[in-house]
Parts: C-alpha cells; structure tokens; sequence
C-alpha cells in the first residue's frame, strides 16, 4: 500500500520504521502514539475491538488488503510412487470434501478451497516489485 501509493518504501517516507513483533502490540503503539502506521491481522483486529482494547478516537482503518492466497497445504512430487497412483488426487478431495469442525479445528482452518500455482502471481508480482525476488 505504502510503496504504490506513494511510490516509495517505507523507510524513505517514516522517520522510523519499526517491527512490534505482535499485532495487538502494534495497535497498541498506534493507539498510544509511538507509531503513527501499523499492519495488523483483521482477526487480532477484530477482537482487540471485541474486547473494548480500541479507541477508535485514535485508530482508524485506513486501508484493508485485498484478498489474496494465504496458506496453501503442499505434498510432495513423489507421494503418488509412495503411497499409489492417484494418492495425491485423493488427499486433495479428503480435504476439500471435509467439513467435521472437530478435524478441520487441527489445522486450524474453517475449510479448504482449491487452489493452483497460478493463484500465487499477485504475491511472485509484489515479490519481485519490491526486489524479494529476480
């Protein structure tokens, strides 16, 4: 957001750039005025608010990512000479087809969604805007 928005890193804009470590602890540091700007978690967000820990007298919400692959579960190329023809296959239907919140609260995941490599270009294309990766 920084970098497209005023096409420049962070570092070039702030005076300092800090990491909390903690995403309560960066709205903490917003919230009290040690830090101007913080990226937090909507989750920890919301229930930081859920707890009454926010002032929104002095923090607000100024931008919100948009959607974009998170976690993606990996199996290795050579399951399939491991464990059968079609292992891979049928792992991946074992878990897009589960639905037992018992199971799914081991990973912990409300449920799985398919998903391809090429879901992954939006952050290969940050990666390499920002100079991660060639």
């Amino acid at each position: 957001y920084i970098r497209r928005h005023f096409h420049a890193a962070p570092e070039k804009i702030f005076a300092r750039v800090g990491f909390s470590g903690d995403h309560s602890r960066t709205i903490a540091l917003v919230q009290s005025g040690a830090y101007e700007v913080g990226a937090v978690n909507y989750k920890v967000w919301e229930s930081e608010m859920g707890k009454g820990l926010i002032d929104k007298n002095k923090v607000s919400v100024i931008w919100k990512t948009p959607a974009y692959p998170d976690y993606q579960w990996t199996v290795r190329g050579d399951v399939d000479a491991s464990w059968g023809k079609g292992f891979t296959e049928r792992l991946r239907q074992a878990l897009l087809a589960m639905k037992s919140p018992a199971l799914l609260a081991a990973f912990p995941r409300s449920g799985f969604i398919p998903a391809e490599n090429a879901d992954y270009a939006p952050i290969k294309d940050v990666a390499k805007e920002i100079g991660l990766i060639d």
